[in-house]
């Protein structure tokens, strides 16, 4: 189950921190890294810092775009550090740990990490049903990025070495598996397209519409099923109302 967990680094600056990265990961069972643009590729710091992991950083997968390395997941939780315009379903460390095991079971699992500096960007973390945020101490919250990881990766083998000793049975979801991103994604953008030739929005100034009924759904986290109900729904409006438009035509 663990090699369904992706460890998701987002615009990293600094190559050793990649390898301490990769150190954090090991020392857990964890091996899945993906690199989404990093600024400088993994070089003989980040393989020195890895002490061992090495092989972590050299199966690690370097991709373009946060949308490539989330690709194909049913679960995608992005650390955020700070509360943000618009808030967002949270976990913590322990939640996360729990929440990515039960899932990891069905379908990959992402935990996003964003830059050294500023993180993840609004945009991005709209990509994630959950947030995640370390309750450090408030009056001096500094973590780099491979102590976060660390704290998180702990909390991932804790939960799955609890799952191995319990040998608790599948969680009722696995009857009715959650849709992967992608799926969701297009749904977004069907719906999206439906409020816009509907005049409901503007292309021009759509407003918070979209994102807010982004976090709608996130929240809500419909079942493939249910979703493939969502789907078929707006075809139904986009079919009757092209129908509407042929007979005023005629």
């Amino acid at each position: 189950m663990l090699q369904n967990i992706r460890i998701v680094l987002v615009g990293t600056s600094h190559t050793g921190n990649i390898g301490s990265v990769a150190r954090a990961m090991k020392t857990m069972g964890l091996t899945n890294l993906y690199l989404v643009n990093p600024l400088v590729k993994p070089d003989s710091q980040a393989s020195s810092l890895a002490a061992g992991a090495s092989d972590v950083i050299g199966d690690a997968k370097i991709v373009d775009s946060l949308d490539e390395a989330i690709a194909g997941c049913s679960l995608v939780v992005g650390t955020s550090a700070r509360s943000r315009s618009l808030p967002w379903p949270m976990l913590d460390a322990r939640e996360c740990g729990v929440k990515s095991v039960e899932e990891g079971q069905q379908a990959p699992v992402a935990l996003v990490f964003g830059r050294e500096r500023v993180g993840l960007t609004n945009e991005e973390l709209q990509k994630c049903h959950y947030h995640v945020a370390i309750q450090a101490n408030p009056e001096y919250s500094s973590l780099n990025l491979a102590m976060a990881v660390q704290i998180i990766a702990y909390e991932v083998r804790m939960a799955w070495l609890q799952a191995q000793e319990q040998a608790s049975p599948q969680p009722q979801y696995a009857e009715s598996p959650y849709p992967l991103v992608d799926d969701l994604e297009r749904f977004y953008q069907h719906m999206e397209q439906m409020m816009l030739n509907s005049g409901f929005i503007r292309e021009a100034n759509p407003g918070q519409v979209v994102s807010k009924l982004r976090r709608l759904y996130t929240r809500a986290r419909p079942e493939r099923d249910e979703l493939n109900i969502l789907r078929g729904m707006l075809s139904s409006f986009e079919k009757r109302k092209n129908e509407k438009k042929e007979d005023d035509v005629s």
